[in-house]
């Protein structure tokens, strides 16, 4: 019962997050001088066309942009809650079938990169601090330094010239031509997404490596630890039974905010590789101020932030029951 009150004590306050969340990001996009009617009416003029005030004036009511704030974010968000989503100004198309087409690619790589971070920079950390101060864990330190130092579009390009070196051929984009429609189109899926993933959570996963072995290392220096190896506990049997279980809160805690720089912090790396993500996306919809699509994609990613999170204190709640209680009494 105490765990079901939990359960609905943390959606009731995502969906206060979501909501609260939802007006930030409206006023946000909004924020800079103009709107998608100024954005339009510059390129026409570029282009050489002639608009005058009254043209104008029919444009920003047919798109909307002319009422005050909160009736715009009320029709937005009205339509949020009943599936309609509005229709991008740029691709005249609805917002819905926009990320629904790029979604998926996007959660994807997202998810995959997640699983790399966390595979990956886990079992290093937990080396490097129990082989402190040897060759290992200063190369390790070194090599954690430089991947969080480099960008990500650059490695990016470091990656694509050897590969293409290697291979004869510069591997970009995530889906293979055709789709894929068997095992070898498969195969070559999966090798797409190799450079993506690394590029992508190599930053991620030194940070990651640099955290654990920060936390082992501290938990290492505990009296329950020193007692537990006084009494003869195996080295191996204190370690994962005892300190990695003690770590593993606080890297579960950041779940949130992992999710949240891999889905909003590989748009440059999206572009450089040709990747069919909503980074870009995103980015010419904030560029051309195109409200409803800018703020659905937006909405998306504040979702699975917030499903994260949830994500993250169920697991703790799991993985340490003090959590639920500390919640009950309160």
């Amino acid at each position: 019962m105490e765990r079901l009150k939990f359960i609905i004590k943390r959606l009731l306050l995502a969906a206060i997050t979501l909501v609260m969340i939802s007006i930030v990001v409206f006023f946000i996009i909004q924020l800079p001088p103009g709107d998608y009617v100024d954005t339009l009416v510059t390129k026409m003029v570029a282009e050489g066309e002639r608009v005058t005030e009254s043209e104008i004036a029919q444009m920003r009511e047919m798109y909307g942009v002319n009422r005050p704030f909160f009736v715009q974010y009320l029709f937005w968000f009205g339509g949020v809650l009943t599936g309609d989503w509005g229709t991008s100004f740029n691709f005249d198309e609805g917002v819905l079938d926009i990320i629904g087409e790029y979604l998926a690619p996007t959660l994807i790589l997202s998810i995959t990169t997640l699983l790399f971070q966390y595979f990956v920079s886990i079992p290093i950390g937990i080396y490097a601090a129990k082989h402190q101060y040897s060759a290992g864990d200063y190369i390790l330190t070194f090599a954690g330094f430089i991947g969080m130092a480099i960008p990500n579009f650059l490695f990016a390009i470091l990656l694509m010239f050897f590969s293409y070196k290697l291979t004869g051929t510069a591997v970009m984009g995530m889906f293979p031509e055709g789709g894929i429609v068997d095992p070898a189109s498969f195969l070559e899926f999966l090798k797409r997404l190799i450079i993506p993933v690394i590029v992508i959570g190599t930053g991620g996963t030194c940070s990651g490596i640099r955290s654990t072995r920060a936390l082992m290392l501290d938990e290492q220096s505990k009296p329950y630890v020193l007692c537990l190896r006084a009494k003869g506990v195996s080295e191996a049997l204190l370690t994962w039974k005892y300190e990695v279980r003690a770590i593993l809160n606080p890297t579960v805690s950041g779940l949130g905010g992992i999710i949240s720089s891999i889905f909003n912090g590989s748009t440059i790396t999206a572009i450089v590789l040709l990747l069919p993500t909503l980074g870009p996306i995103l980015l010419q919809a904030l560029k051309t101020q195109d409200i409803y699509l800018s703020g659905g994609i937006l909405l998306i990613s504040a979702i699975l932030v917030v499903l994260g999170t949830l994500l993250s204190d169920l697991l703790l709640a799991v993985l340490d029951p003090r959590i639920e209680y500390m919640e009950a009494d309160k």
